[in-house]
C-alpha cells in the first residue's frame, strides 16, 4: 500500500464545510463551558483575572461567530490579508483563523 504525496500542481487541501462546522461547534461549546466556569467561579480574590479571562473568551466567541458567517458566505478558509487558502493544518488547530500565518504575523 502506498500513500500519494501532494504534487506541486495539486490544489491545497481544504476542510469540508461539514468538518469546518463541526470544529467550530466544538470550539464554541468549549468556550461557552469555559465562560460559564469563569462566571460561576467563587474566586473573588482574583476578580480582575476572571474578568480578563471572560473578556478573552467572549472575544474568541465573536471570532467563532465570524467564522460561521464566512462559512455561510463561502469565504471560510481564505486569508483576509492576501486572499490565498489558509492551510488546512492551521484551520484544524484554529478553526476560526481569518489569516494565514504570514499575514497574521504582519498584523500582530
Amino acid at each position: 500500500m502506498t500513500i500519494d504525496a501532494a504534487r506541486p500542481g495539486d490544489p491545497p487541501a481544504r476542510l469540508t464545510a461539514h468538518d469546518a462546522r463541526q470544529r467550530l461547534e466544538h470550539e464554541r461549546n468549549s468556550r461557552l463551558s469555559q465562560l460559564s466556569a469563569v462566571e460561576n467561579s467563587d474566586h473573588h480574590a482574583a476578580d480582575d483575572l476572571m474578568a480578563v479571562q471572560a473578556t478573552a473568551i467572549r472575544r474568541v466567541l465573536k471570532e467563532i461567530d465570524l467564522a460561521f458567517a464566512r462559512l455561510d458566505n463561502g469565504t471560510y478558509g481564505t486569508c483576509e490579508g492576501c486572499g490565498t487558502a489558509i492551510p488546512v493544518e492551521r484551520l484544524e488547530i484554529l478553526p476560526y483563523a481569518r489569516c494565514c500565518v504570514g499575514c497574521q504575523r504582519r498584523t500582530d
